[in-house]
């Protein structure tokens, strides 16, 4: 067994020892079966016949769980024939592994009455939305864990029973007014000390994938993200995965393809590793938008092909507050339209700007101590770095960053203080509150390599 903690140890230079998670964090194993549950439905082209549509597994599940001693998994099989699991709503119990075996599916159901969290909210736009339940739910329980090689589908791109439309569809109508509207997610935890992700297949989640929060000690190793797995498919607001208010977390060896951020670091997050992953579609390597009381984020050995945005700090004046100690190293980027993107002016959309909108509130965006180094993004692209004001500037250092082709219109800066690094850079800055040092950075020396990097989405 790989210890992963070791590897990081090797690339991770004395003065970065302190931002990453402080856990020895190795490779998970998958835990001895409580009880093997066989499925009864099929599933062909990755859909449900009409008339399994009631056919639930979800008491199954949920009693096996219920009674599945600490330590032990409860294991979803294929009886041969059979494939599928259809479920609403399930709870994680205290050390209980939920294991989805290969070639088997765990399917959400469509009826959104299964997910309400208050009655008859689930499922609806307006004022009157509320909050849906998950598929999974770990909420005031510890070491729980979900895996295996099977998938987790959460049918983002079906007709929601008794509508006219998919959930992704209702989450693109809502956007041009900014209309509320309430659909589940995937995964969601709360106070769920020591969760563990592992090899599991997370599919077309109507909403974020997995959200993580007031947890201390979080895996996600091996994980496969796919979303939309139907290619060209419009799958709005389907973050990978999203810890919030949490500490010590690892994200490693995984794969993730999404229609918004692949990873986005919400507020109070410290000691997180980002670790040998790779990033398909979707808004990149995000820290925002509720960037607020974070350190200690360690991203190392990332490779980021065709996403929107690279490395991405994104608040605003309404969601912002102190940033520190966030080191980005070994990163590999092509067809990124913004390599780097430091911006305290997000304004909901898809990309930021470095202009000042106007934007009133007293949460002050304030980004210090950020580490840039062995970065190479193979095509041009923006690179943007920006502080709110005199007196909230951004500190970024540059040490061995180089965008190929890059041209000085793509080059921009406002209240941002610079600091190059032996290893040089090829971009450079001048601009409104724009200071460098040295004034005029060394010749790039890259030491990073991105041949082979970019391999096809594994599956």
């Amino acid at each position: 067994m790989k210890r992963y903690a070791v590897a990081v140890l090797l690339f991770a230079p004395p003065l970065l020892l302190h931002a990453q998670d402080t856990r020895h964090v190795i490779e998970p194993v998958i835990p001895p079966a409580c009880t093997v549950l066989k499925a009864q439905l099929h599933a062909t082209s990755n859909a449900l016949g009409e008339e399994d549509e009631k056919k639930l597994d979800s008491e199954r599940i949920q009693k096996a769980m219920d009674h599945c001693g600490e330590g032990k998994a409860v294991v979803l099989k294929s009886d041969g024939v059979s494939n599928a699991f259809l479920s609403g709503p399930l709870e994680l119990r205290n050390g209980v592994t939920l294991m989805i075996d290969k070639g088997v599916t765990l399917y959400a159901s469509r009826d959104p009455r299964l997910f309400d969290a208050t009655p008859d909210t689930c499922g609806i736009t307006g004022p009157q939305a509320k909050n849906c339940l998950a598929l999974i739910n770990v909420r005031d329980v510890k070491n729980a864990a979900v895996m295996g090689d099977g998938v987790i589908d959460g049918r983002g791109d079906k007709q929601i029973l008794g509508k006219t439309f998919t959930w992704w569809q209702q989450s693109r109508a809502m956007e041009p007014t900014n209309t509320k509207y309430s659909a589940p997610r995937l995964i969601v935890a709360n106070h769920a000390d020591g969760l563990i992700l592992y090899r599991i297949r997370l599919h077309n989640s109507p909403n974020f994938h997995v959200t993580v929060s007031n947890t201390n000690g979080f895996t996600a190793w091996g994980v496969h993200l796919l979303t939309p797995t139907v290619r060209g498919t419009d799958a709005r607001n389907t973050d990978g995965i999203d810890p919030g208010s949490s500490e010590n977390v690892t994200v490693a060896k995984s794969w993730i393809d999404n229609g918004d951020d692949n990873i986005a670091i919400k507020a109070s997050v410290h000691h997180m590793s980002v670790l040998d992953n790779h990033f398909y579609s979707g808004h990149g390597m995000s820290m925002g938008s509720e960037a607020r009381d974070e350190s200690d984020i360690y991203v190392d050995t990332l490779t980021l092909d065709h996403t929107t945005s690279g490395i991405r700090i994104k608040s605003n004046v309404q969601r912002g507050g102190i940033v520190r100690g966030v080191s980005y190293r070994n990163v590999c980027m092509r067809n990124v339209a913004m390599p780097i993107s430091i911006s305290p002016f997000y304004t909901g959309q898809t990309t930021d700007g470095i202009e000042d909108t106007g934007l009133k509130g007293d949460m002050t965006p304030d980004y210090k101590g950020i580490h840039i180094e062995d970065v190479l993004s193979i095509t041009p692209g923006i690179v943007q770095v920006a502080g709110l004001n005199k007196d909230h500037i951004s500190e970024v250092t540059l040490n061995g960053v180089e965008v190929r082709g890059i041209q000085p219109a793509q080059m921009r800066a406002r209240f941002a203080a610079f600091t190059y690094g032996p290893k040089g850079a090829n971009i450079s800055f001048s601009g409104e509150g724009v200071t460098s040092n040295p004034a005029t950075p060394p010749a790039v020396k890259p030491t990073l390599s991105c041949d082979g990097k970019f391999v096809p989405y594994e599956d």
